[in-house]
């Protein structure tokens, strides 16, 4: 496993299946073809392959797809640092779309900012990879709360 430049530790040494296994678990991240590529403490990438059917009238991917990718990359940051017990939701979170999704693949990266027992502030960024370099095409600050001993809400 790489090492984490945020300098967390986890509560769970188990986080990285954990969210692996949760990932998994998430019908939308498989209906789009989305991937799970890095999962250290405190951060986490998925990978998007561009499809047609995911864009919007101009042949962007859409600013919703965007986001999709973005929140649950900051979403499994914040898991990745929670107790084994524990579930994840976004509360609250901002997005900045900053230039035109175009690319063959993109890279949403979520990191932690600031953990916390219950709220835990996250970063994320969204890159299209294509023919040229790395662009960045938008931006995320997200708020996730930590989830313990809800009945009908399972862990993950």
């Amino acid at each position: 496993m790489a090492e984490s430049k945020s300098g967390f530790t986890p509560q769970n040494p188990g986080f990285a299946n954990r969210v692996q296994s949760s990932f998994a678990q998430q019908s939308v991240m498989n209906l789009i073809g989305a991937e799970l590529v890095k999962v250290l403490p405190g951060e986490v990438e998925i990978l998007l392959p561009f499809r047609d059917n995911l864009t919007q009238q101009h042949g962007f991917l859409h600013a919703g797809i965007i986001t999709t990718i973005v929140d649950s990359a900051c979403g499994y940051a914040a898991l990745s640092l929670m107790p084994a017990d524990a579930s994840v939701l976004s509360v609250e979170f901002k997005v900045n779309l900053l230039a035109p999704a175009k690319g063959e693949r993109f890279v949403a990266r979520g990191m932690v900012v600031k953990p916390g027992r219950t709220i835990t502030v996250c970063s994320g960024e969204v890159f299209a990879l294509g023919s040229e370099e790395l662009k960045l095409v938008a931006t995320m600050t997200g708020t996730m709360m930590t989830l313990q001993g809800r009945p009908g809400v399972t862990e993950g």
